[in-house]
C-alpha cells in the first residue's frame, strides 16, 4: 500500500502542475470523505508560489444529484456529471467501502473511456472497483466504519505529503 501512496502523490502533483482536474466521489460516509478530500486539495495542500489544485467533489451539488437520480436513476449521478467536465489527463477518484457502488463504478468507467487516470479507494476485498480503477488502494477490513476511518487517514496523509513535497520544491 505504501508504494501506491507515493505513486498517488506523484500523480496528483503532476495533475495539479499540468492544470488538470481532479474529480472525487463517494456515497454516504465516503461522500463526506470525497468532499473533505476536495477541500484539502483546494486549501490544505496550497503552498505559496505553487500552482493550486482544481478539485471537485461530485457529491457536493445536491440539486444536480437529485435531478439525475429522479430523471435517470441513481446509478448515473456521477457519470453524468463527469460527462460535462472530463478531459483526457484528468484524475477521477472513486471512494467505496464495499467497492460495489454501481454509481462509482460507472463514473470510473467514464473516466477510463475519456483517458483520465482513475483511482479507487475501497475496503473489504476491493469489489469491482479495484478491477475497474487503474490504481486501487484496498483497506483489508470487512468493517465499514474502520474502512471509512482509514480512507480519511489516507486522504489526510496524501494532502500533507503533497504539501510537504511542494514546500520542498519551493526551496
Amino acid at each position: 500500500m505504501l508504494d501506491k501512496i507515493g505513486e498517488i502523490v506523484d500523480i496528483l502533483v503532476d495533475t495539479r502542475d499540468k492544470g488538470r482536474m481532479v474529480f472525487i466521489m463517494g456515497n454516504g460516509g465516503s461522500a463526506s470523505t470525497a468532499s473533505h478530500f476536495a477541500s484539502d486539495l483546494n486549501k490544505t495542500a496550497i503552498v505559496k508560489g505553487e500552482r493550486r489544485f482544481k478539485a471537485i467533489a461530485l457529491t457536493d451539488n445536491l440539486p444536480l444529484i437529485t435531478a439525475w437520480s429522479n430523471d435517470q436513476g441513481y446509478d448515473d449521478v456521477f457519470a453524468e456529471q463527469l460527462e460535462n467536465y472530463i478531459s483526457e489527463g484528468d484524475v477521477v477518484i472513486g471512494i467505496s467501502g464495499s467497492g460495489e457502488s454501481r454509481n462509482i463504478i460507472k463514473a470510473i468507467e467514464i473516466g477510463n473511456a475519456y483517458g483520465a487516470l482513475t483511482l479507487g479507494f475501497t475496503g473489504f476485498e476491493g469489489g469491482a472497483l479495484k478491477d475497474v480503477a487503474k490504481i486501487s488502494i484496498v483497506v483489508p477490513s470487512k468493517n465499514m466504519q474502520r474502512t471509512e476511518d482509514i480512507h480519511m487517514l489516507l486522504i489526510h496523509l496524501l494532502s500533507l505529503m503533497i504539501r510537504e513535497e511542494s514546500a520542498q520544491s519551493e526551496k
